[in-house]
Formats: structure tokens, sequence, C-alpha cells
């Protein structure tokens, strides 16, 4: 690991209400956990994104992801998100985990699992969730390469700003 590894927390960190479910963890996301925690007999459609580390960016070889984040603050802000989500689209359930610390290539990084009596408002439920925790939670990705890191906000596409290191020369 490039950086060191700051756990503000062990296991998992979670708010839970009815029929809402938000969580952040160090450990390998469960997407099977996660699905059953959606799953109602009042649903006919259950949908599970899963958000994976791929191998490169911007045609540079990616060897890992590193999430950090203010665990109450980001919880809160997903708390209210899925509320939304579920009120807009009028679902049966939402759950949504985040994964923090080291994230290798393959792995998940972000599990939501959204379930409605009929599958478009699924479908669209978890694409507008999955767009608004990237565009409003406090949790912050460092990108990392085989030269060096950068932290880039949560977002498809934008680039990011080098990880100084506090030995790092460029500090």
């Amino acid at each position: 690991m490039n950086g060191p590894d700051v756990r503000n927390f062990e296991g998992e960190k979670s708010l839970e209400e009815q029929d809402a479910y938000v969580s952040l963890t160090y450990d390998p996301l469960d997407a099977q956990k996660q699905m059953a925690r959606v799953k109602s007999a009042k649903a006919g459609a259950v949908v599970l994104f899963a958000g994976c580390t791929r191998d490169s960016f911007n045609q540079k070889t990616v060897t890992h992801l590193s999430y950090s984040t203010y665990a109450p603050l980001a919880l809160k802000t997903l708390q209210s998100i899925c509320r939304q989500i579920h009120q807009e689209h009028a679902l049966v359930s939402i759950a949504v985990t985040h994964r923090l610390g080291r994230v290798d290539i393959g792995d998940e990084s972000i599990l939501i699992a959204v379930s409605a009596p009929h599958r478009k408002a699924a479908w669209l439920a978890g694409e507008e969730c999955l767009e608004k925790v990237k565009a409003k939670v406090e949790i912050w990705k460092e990108e990392w390469f085989e030269d060096g890191g950068v932290w880039r906000s949560n977002r498809d596409g934008e680039e990011g700003f080098p990880v100084v290191q506090p030995n790092d020369a460029r500090g």
C-alpha cells in the first residue's frame, strides 16, 4: 500500500430506517447480504448495482483505489439520499453500502440494492441513487497508479490532484 491505512472504526457503521439501510465499511462487500436487505414479498423487482475498481484510467494502469470519509456526515448524507429516492420512486426498500480504505482491482467499492413493485422504478432509482452518491456524499477517493496517486472527486472522468506523501520531495 502506498499510503497509511487510517481506519476510523472497525467493522461496519450503519444507519437503518424501516425501508432504508446505509452503511460504510472497510471490509469486502457482500452482494447477497445487500440484496437480502431489500427483498420483500411486496417487491416484483430487485436491482443490484456493484461499482468495481477497474484496471485503468485515461490509458494509465491503476493499481488500486483508497477511499476515506468523515463517517457521521457521510452516513447522514447517504440516509438523506435514500429517503429522497425511496419516496420519489415509491420503492419497497433501498440499501447503500460504500467501502472505505484500499479497494483492489475487481473489488466492489459500492453496492446499491433497490426493491420496487415493478422493474422500471427499481432500475431508475438505482441509477439516480448512484449519481447522487457520487455528487453529494462526503467520500474522497485516491486513485493509485504505478507512478503515484491522485486525489479524485468521486465523479467519472474528472482529473485529479497528485497525492503528496509526508516525505515526498514535491511537498
